[in-house]
């Protein structure tokens, strides 16, 4: 039909050997085929995505913004309390690589939607946990839904939707998750103060049946994609406990006193485990990171730029609530002020991914240098005033700029046949980030004289994160 656009989606047969093919034959036929989907259908599958983005991001800020009161009803510490997050960001992030690999081979469609049916589930055990090594448990078996979703959805993406609109799918995906991140402490707010910090889990019952529905749906089917590749079992073996040790050391940088010497020891052990995983990779038939992806100077580029601009999302999340809390800042004002981040994310990331579409490097470079002025401008004027949100909201539209923009181009830049692996590592990158960004925020605040002089420090060493993701745009 004139006016319509199509993409085709090749789904080959299965290649022997790939273990439990059998059991996903319901959602990916073995049988080839060729799937040409509309353009009404590819709106469908980025809104099914989307519930996903938004309900792995409302997740992870809820729970983020009510560890006090977890820590409260379930009777333990805080430190306790914060392995209700660690749990999941060690899961998640170790896992997120190996699932893009093997999605590649097994079919995206099917784990991801088993990934709402484990998130689904786990969510409801989390909310009926007796203890809190219960409720890690849960949070771990989470993760692992959680795992199975965002490793596949920008490659769900990718493999629906036309190249030439490719920016502007990922741009909306990103506002989805925007929304989820700045939805989370509000709903977790209003959820406390109505009930018990059970409810904070419950609320992912409901939009976990609508994804699975909708995905089981709407999700073309893209079975075998690289037929015969197999995860690194012994480099996901050696990843692990690196990934671990570098979560650890982090948490324990960002608490700081006598903590710091048993992360200096952490720390010492990521560095040893990851020069075995350096080592595993450069001699590995097959390492755990495909070589078509650790050796595309596009990819590389934009993971250590995604990694970075992560980084300064998450420090400012953690950073400012610190610096109005020291000022004398009152809760509900403070969750008002921090939204107004994603809100800016939210709003600028489906227009920046459109633009990306024509222009995705002055997009990318654009957004970042927005990001940065944004961050200097924090640094400099420490804003406790109007001028906070102010800039808040241009820190989201610097980073709702640059994020589509960059993703899109790694996705483009993914061999045929491996965007879910590729996926996997941009949001792997973003665990990190994430982990990265608070412990950056955390030190550089902790390290100033006041509130004020560690609210710069720790601002102004966000903006130097974003000034050499810059840099490495422009070796690109």
């Amino acid at each position: 039909m004139p006016g319509r656009t199509a993409a085709v989606i090749e789904a080959p047969g299965p290649p022997p050997g790939v273990p439990g093919y059998r059991l996903l034959s319901i959602l990916e036929p073995a049988r080839p085929r060729r799937v040409a989907t509309s353009s009404r259908a590819t709106h469908l599958i980025v809104a099914t995505v989307c519930i996903g983005a938004f309900m792995g991001q409302l997740d992870a800020s809820i729970v983020s913004a009510a560890l006090p009161r977890l820590a409260r009803g379930l009777g333990v510490g805080v430190g306790a309390a914060e392995w209700v997050s660690l749990s999941y960001v060690l899961v998640l992030v170790a896992l997120l690589t190996p699932i893009g690999t093997w999605a590649d081979a097994i079919g995206r469609k099917s784990l991801y939607v088993g990934g709402f049916a484990i998130f689904t589930v786990a969510s409801a055990g989390c909310a009926v946990a007796p203890d809190v090594a219960a409720l890690i448990v849960c949070r771990a078996v989470q993760a692992v839904g959680a795992a199975l979703l965002q490793a596949n959805s920008v490659a769900l993406i990718s493999s629906a939707v036309p190249s030439e609109k490719l920016g502007r799918a990922v741009g909306v995906q990103a506002a989805a998750q925007a929304i989820g991140l700045a939805a989370g402490p509000a709903l977790g707010g209003l959820l406390l103060a109505t009930g018990s910090w059970r409810l904070l889990f419950l609320v992912n019952v409901p939009t976990g049946l609508i994804g699975l529905v909708t995905g089981a749906l709407l999700l073309p089917r893209s079975r075998h994609l690289a037929p015969g590749r197999r995860v690194d079992l012994r480099g996901f073996a050696a990843f692990v406990p690196a990934v671990a040790a570098a979560l650890l050391a982090l948490s324990l940088l960002s608490e700081g006193g006598g903590a710091r010497r048993a992360a200096l020891v952490a720390a010492a052990a990521a560095l040893a485990l990851g020069w075995v995983v350096v080592r595993h990779q450069r001699r590995a038939a097959r390492p755990l990171i495909a070589r078509e992806l650790s050796r595309a100077a596009g990819i590389r580029g934009g993971l250590v730029a995604g990694f970075l601009s992560y980084a300064a999302l998450f420090g400012a999340l953690v950073v400012v609530p610190l610096f109005l809390t020291r000022s004398g800042a009152a809760p509900a004002r403070i969750g008002l002020e921090l939204a107004a981040l994603p809100v800016g994310i939210g709003v600028v990331a489906p227009i920046a991914g459109g633009l990306a579409d024509r222009r995705p490097a002055r997009v990318a470079r654009a957004g970042l240098g927005v990001t940065i002025a944004a961050l200097a401008g924090l640094a400099i004027f420490r804003p406790t005033g109007i001028e906070l949100p102010v800039l808040l909201v241009v820190l989201g539209v610097g980073l709702g700029g640059f994020t589509p923009a960059n993703n899109r181009a790694v996705m483009l830049a993914a061999p045929a046949g491996m965007s879910s692996a590729a996926a996997g590592l941009l949001n792997m990158i973003r665990g990190l980030g994430t982990a990265v960004g608070t412990a950056v925020a955390v030190i550089g605040f902790t390290a100033g004289a006041n509130a004020g002089a560690g609210f710069a420090a720790a601002t102004a060493a966000l903006a130097a994160c974003c000034a050499l993701a810059l840099a490495t745009l422009r070796r690109r």
